[in-house]
């Protein structure tokens, strides 16, 4: 199977862009979305994250106060390796799961802390949604209503936009429309099917 992690910073449109891939008939593995539901009620994450970051933070039945969990994780390095101890082994587990499952000429890997954590080599070719961190910013703010403090936090926690576009084998921009994303997708698409063709068929 051809894999494309697709990657990029808080705010840059990587769930857009993997949406557009969606759109063209290819399956998008979303490592957020597999980490998400890991921590939803009666998921098999939650028992261990209320043990480690303190039960007060599950309520409701078992919802988790994802807020409050992101503003501990954001405000210590150690804590958010805390965290991620416990989701990365299981989402990566999820990851491949799913790749026996795909059916699709290629695969996007939407996986945001691709090259934070050093997973490059689960997939064939970077692909980096870029746009200028100030355009982040102002995203980020007005999708989540977070303060500018807390958005550079966030970044803080990710390789810098110059790292992240050193190892880039594909880049999307995204500083402008979404009909202008979509050609660049459409591009891409059609040089990873011929790319994926080259590899031979899915197995």
């Amino acid at each position: 199977m051809f894999k494309i992690g697709l990657t990029g910073g808080i705010g840059s449109g990587k769930t857009t862009a993997a949406r557009l891939f969606e759109k063209r008939s290819i399956t998008v593995i979303d490592a957020d979305r597999i980490a998400r539901a890991l921590v939803e009620p009666g998921g098999p994450a939650l028992a261990a994250v209320a043990e480690q970051f303190g039960e007060h933070l599950v309520v409701d039945g078992g919802r988790l106060k994802r807020s409050e969990l992101r503003e501990i994780v954001f405000s210590s390095p150690e804590r958010r390796q805390q965290l991620e101890s416990i989701l990365h082994p299981l989402v990566y587990r999820a990851i491949e799961e799913a790749l026996a499952e795909v059916k699709s000429p290629y695969c996007i890997l939407s996986i945001p802390l691709l090259l934070e954590t050093n997973q490059q080599n689960r997939v064939d070719r970077v692909l980096v949604v870029d746009c200028p961190v100030n355009l982040q910013i102002e995203r980020v703010i007005g999708r989540d209503n977070l303060s500018p403090d807390d958005v550079w936090r966030i970044l803080n926690a990710q390789v810098s936009r110059e790292q992240r576009l050193s190892v880039a084998d594909d880049i999307l921009n995204n500083c402008s429309t979404i009909e202008e994303l979509d050609k660049q997708v459409e591009k891409l698409h059609n040089f990873y099917l011929t790319l994926s063709e080259q590899t031979g068929p899915p197995h």
